[in-house]
């Protein structure tokens, strides 16, 4: 089912679709491939929703920053300098965040109105990013589907295909509260993580190479721990790269029972706590668990690689499970 939700400047309409399963609410934007809003019950069946999301189309435009429920593409999270090195060429890219470059650019992803089209139980969004968009090469067909299993999991399938050599790197930049977004502060939040290193960065949040390990440092979250604050780090799963997508994360909230977990093919999870969230939010009024491959990837020869290739298929899946004890 969809529905008119606005209209940009230049008279582009964006709409809005919901999908309903198994007691599980998700509204989604073709503007941005937004996840607006997910409701889904608490330990005594009251549904409320657990992702920030603006009222408006409005809104979205006027407060890019946050990046709340967007799709996140070309290169999600950062790259040194705005620039990497490719097959001997090097290539310029949109420094939005000076030096850097960071989810894609100034007009990345989350920015670009979809093409949608219903599936079983779910939503395919389809889009062509050209050669050159924000310096990235190659022309890049991308395809995101959004479904709802059985039990109510939210599915996110990712495939992308080029006609040149190119990196990629694709996520969702949904921020959760588990107790209802508008309730406050996520900080209480209990985290489980299956990885035993990070990725620790410089003081414009690059990382510079290492893989330091958690042990006895506030990055052990082997053993459920409240977040807390002051997190935007990427944590090395301990699974890697795999074919399916296999369980990684857990966040319980104790007031309402609600448990989500998370389950990826991608070998990171970057950790971002919120404590820049513009209003109406307050710093810390949601958590953002971004399934990824590593930040500045393309520069980094030892990370796992984000290149494709013409006539591979970048495939990558993340599926977010609701539950509640």
């Amino acid at each position: 089912m969809s529905e008119h939700f606005g209209t940009l400047s230049d008279g582009t309409e964006v709409h809005r679709w919901t999908l309903e399963r198994a007691g599980v609410r998700v509204r989604v934007l073709s503007y941005g491939g937004i996840v607006q809003s997910l409701q889904v019950p608490d330990r005594d069946g009251h549904p409320a929703d657990v992702v920030l999301g603006f009222a408006s189309l409005e809104d979205y435009v006027s407060h890019p920053g946050p990046y709340l429920g967007a799709l996140i593409g070309r290169y999600a999270n950062r790259i040194a300098g705005g620039r990497f090195p490719l097959d001997d060429l090097t290539y310029a890219l949109e420094p939005n965040t000076p030096p850097n470059s960071l989810h894609g650019g100034e007009r990345g992803f989350d920015k670009r109105v979809w093409d949608v089209t219903p599936v079983e139980h779910g939503l395919r969004l389809e889009r062509v990013s050209p050669y050159g968009e924000e310096g990235f090469p190659g022309r890049l067909e991308v395809s995101v589907t959004y479904t709802l299993d059985a039990g109510g999991a939210l599915r996110i399938a990712y495939e992308a295909v080029t006609d040149a050599p190119t990196v990629v790197n694709l996520t969702n930049h949904s921020y959760f509260n588990l107790a209802g977004a508008g309730s406050g502060s996520a900080g209480g939040h209990e985290l489980r993580l299956a990885a035993s290193r990070f990725t620790p960065v410089d003081a414009d949040l690059i990382p510079t190479g290492a893989l330091d390990d958690v042990t006895d440092t506030r990055f052990d979250f082997r053993q459920a721990r409240k977040v807390g604050a002051g997190y935007d780090h990427n944590f090395v799963l301990d699974k890697g790269v795999t074919a399916s997508a296999q369980k990684v994360a857990e966040l319980y909230e104790p007031a309402s029972g609600r448990v989500l977990t998370v389950a990826t093919t991608e070998p990171g999870l970057q950790l971002y706590t919120g404590d820049h969230l513009p209003e109406p939010f307050a710093a810390g009024d949601g958590i953002a668990l971004e399934t990824q491959h590593f930040p500045d990837s393309p520069n980094r020869p030892e990370f796992p690689s984000t290149v494709l290739r013409p006539g591979e298929v970048f495939r990558s899946e993340t599926v977010y499970g609701f539950s509640a004890r």
